[in-house]
């Protein structure tokens, strides 16, 4: 019986070499096509550039860039270290990892009322809202335009007069939520969010380059953002909220690289390790990324990341229903399936605003090529470890 494992297993293994090399050149051939979508998307206006990061819990499997950081000759080519303003992202790779911190210590819980942080809300019509609201997008709050002076305390004057449906009861998504936990970071905690989101994650995801408020000298290798008049401007944060705020808020604000995040990805997909180094607590990471329904289970969402609902066109096809992400409006997103074991990244110029759904179909056409080729080799990976270990 052992001679005929031992003869089984170098069949497969003679054969899968086999496999192994035709699949490398097919996967090869399949992988340009997303340099093909990406200089496409460039050709016709979408963006000016971008770049994109596939990988599993090891790390990155395929990387490619396309464009450069200004339209004029000369300029730097993108590349994993060129830093994006990635907008929304900052709501699951700083506020969401903040907050879930501050839970692994004791110091909030989900179900507290958010007037224990913000006693300025008691006796409002708000005084019912939860952390677990506030994450999940369910507060009732509305969003609305900050004042540029003492923008807080104004806006919490107004939230306390807002006449909003009771907490819970549905799905709205409003910056706002991510604003007031961005600030609750900052009460809870005694540091400010950035400084918080440096020290607890991304110094030990070995994140170097991710950083609110980028400094001056950076400024060559920071992706421009458009703005209303589609001039193009870098190293100052997109969202006019987050300006309000200095720059620093719990929605908007975070510059990364695809070269960091694809480490805080491979973090998720290992429990809450990097380099055999516990970030986070593998029940939080679970936490995290559990399913609450909404709107009939129309819509599903995990604590700050998207599961299912009208903004996961990352998704694509042929990620599993357990995956989960985000986007943002500058043009990034991040897509992890721990079920297949992969994740895809996104970051462009974004130069077309108007076609959303132009827009939506690039990032579901790369996550579903993605996904057609490399979710398949781990698996031929488990079938030899299983032979082998019989």
């Amino acid at each position: 019986m052992r001679f005929f494992k031992i003869i089984l297993t170098i069949s497969i293994l003679l054969h899968s070499n086999l496999l192994v090399a035709s699949d490398d050149l097919l996967n090869a051939a399949r992988a340009s096509s997303i340099d093909f979508m990406l200089d496409n998307a460039i050709r016709r206006g979408l963006i000016s550039g971008g770049v994109v990061a596939i990988g599993n819990h090891n790390g990155v499997l395929y990387s490619t860039a396309s464009g450069n950081l200004f339209q004029t000759p000369g300029s730097p080519a993108l590349s994993d270290r060129t830093l994006f303003d990635v907008a929304s992202l900052t709501k699951v790779i700083a506020t969401t990892p903040a907050v879930l911190k501050l839970l692994e210590y004791g110091r909030i819980n989900l179900l507290d009322s958010i007037t224990r942080w913000f006693p300025e809300l008691e006796g409002s019509a708000q005084d019912e809202i939860t952390v677990l609201n506030l994450l999940t997008h369910t507060s009732g709050i509305g969003d609305m335009e900050f004042p540029s002076e003492d923008a807080l305390n104004k806006v919490l004057i107004k939230i306390a007069d807002q006449n909003s449906p009771p907490p819970g009861s549905r799905f709205r998504y409003a910056d706002i939520n991510f604003i007031l936990l961005g600030e609750m970071v900052q009460r809870v905690s005694g540091i400010p969010l950035d400084q918080f989101c440096s020290k607890y994650v991304y110094v030990p995801t070995g994140m170097t380059d991710t950083q609110f408020r980028p400094q001056h000298e950076q400024g060559s290798l920071i992706a421009p953002t458009a703005g209303f008049d589609n001039t193009l401007t870098s190293g100052v944060v997109q969202d006019f909220n987050a300006r309000k705020l200095g720059g620093v808020a719990g929605h908007a604000g975070l510059f990364s690289t695809s070269a960091d995040l694809t480490k805080f990805a491979a973090m998720i997909l290992n429990h809450g390790y990097y380099n055999d180094k516990r970030v986070f607590n593998e029940r939080t990471i679970t936490q995290m990324t559990a399913p609450y329904f909404y709107s009939n289970g129309r819509v599903v969402r995990g604590l700050g990341w998207d599961i299912n609902s009208p903004f996961s066109s990352p998704r694509g096809n042929h990620f599993s229903p357990m995956s989960f992400g985000h986007t943002g409006y500058s043009g990034s997103s991040v897509w992890i399936d721990p079920e297949q074991d992969l994740f895809v990244i996104m970051l462009t110029i974004r130069l077309n605003y108007r076609d959303v759904r132009q827009f939506n179909r690039l990032r579901s056409d790369i996550s579903t090529l993605a996904v057609s080729i490399f979710s398949h080799p781990r698996l031929d990976e488990e079938i030899l470890d299983n032979v082998q270990n019989r």
